[in-house]
Order: structure tokens, then sequence, then C-alpha cells
């Protein structure tokens, strides 16, 4: 299965692409022989609407553009999504990977957080807690579950809970 990000927003070179580079880096090597591709990482511009709802349906629209159609699993990453754990989430990926399907895409939405509607089709809504997080740390952290999703599946032991 081939998983992809799919982000509202840059990361500008520094230490925090630098962070997100290596968790991918390394996901990309657990994950190859555990049936774990990884696809890509798409950065889409911010809605410059005036509107705020305005700016999350035309971000919405830029995020599904980028979505493929079929046999993909939708995650949004979302404050009010459900908060797993690590094995949670690697069941929960491991899981599709197991079903077949093809690919899976962890979208991060602007500062206006996702459309309401676009962010009820998902196929999961998770959290990294209560609280807001920055984006470019939503992303690094991210790229760090995806890395221990792959060594959890494949009995690695970086993830020692």
């Amino acid at each position: 299965m081939r998983i992809r990000i799919i982000s509202v927003g840059r990361l500008k070179a520094g230490p925090e692409r630098t962070l997100c580079n290596d968790y991918l880096k390394r996901f990309a090597a657990t994950g190859k022989g555990i049936g774990l591709a990884w696809r890509d990482e798409i950065e889409l511009d911010e809605s410059r609407s005036p509107d705020a709802p305005r700016r999350k349906t035309e971000e919405a629209a830029a995020i599904s553009s980028r979505l493929e159609t079929g046999n993909t699993r939708l995650v949004t990453l979302d404050e009010r999504g459900k908060m797993l754990t690590s094995e949670e989430l690697a069941r929960l990926v491991g899981g599709w990977r197991d079903e077949g399907i093809g690919e899976t895409a962890f979208v991060i939405g602007g500062p206006d957080g996702l459309d309401p509607a676009f962010a009820a089709s998902a196929h999961a809504r998770i959290a990294f807690g209560k609280v807001t997080w920055p984006h470019r740390l939503v992303r690094i952290m991210l790229a760090e579950q995806l890395y221990r999703t792959a060594t959890i599946l494949s009995g690695h032991p970086y993830h020692r809970a």
C-alpha cells in the first residue's frame, strides 16, 4: 500500500523540513519490506479568500483534486478526531494494507482547518491530542508516527511500549 501526505501550506527549508524528511526516509526504508511504500508529499497553497468557510471549501477542492479515486483510504488530521495510540494507528494502517487497499492519504488542513463536508468523508479522523498544533509540528509528528507504524508492523525495536 502506498502512503502519501497532502497538506495545505508548505514547510520551508530548515530544521522542521530536515526532521520531517528524515522520518519519511526512515519510513520508506522500513516500510518497503512490509508492503508499505512511500509515495509522496503534496503541499498545496492556502486559499486567499477573505472568508474562512470559502477558504476551507477551496482548499478541500484542491485536496480532492489530488486524491486518487477508487482504492484509497482518506485519513484527516483534526483536533476533533479520535486520539489513537501508536499501536492502534499501526493496526489501522496494517489492516488496510492486508485488505489490499492501494493507497492511504493523510491530509492536514490549512490554518482554518478542514471543510466539514470534506472531513466527514474521511475513512478516519485522527487527532494528536485535544490541543491545536502548529502545522509544521503536525507534519513532523505525522512523519514520525508513520515511521513508528512501520517499525511496529515489522517488529523493529524502535517502539518500546
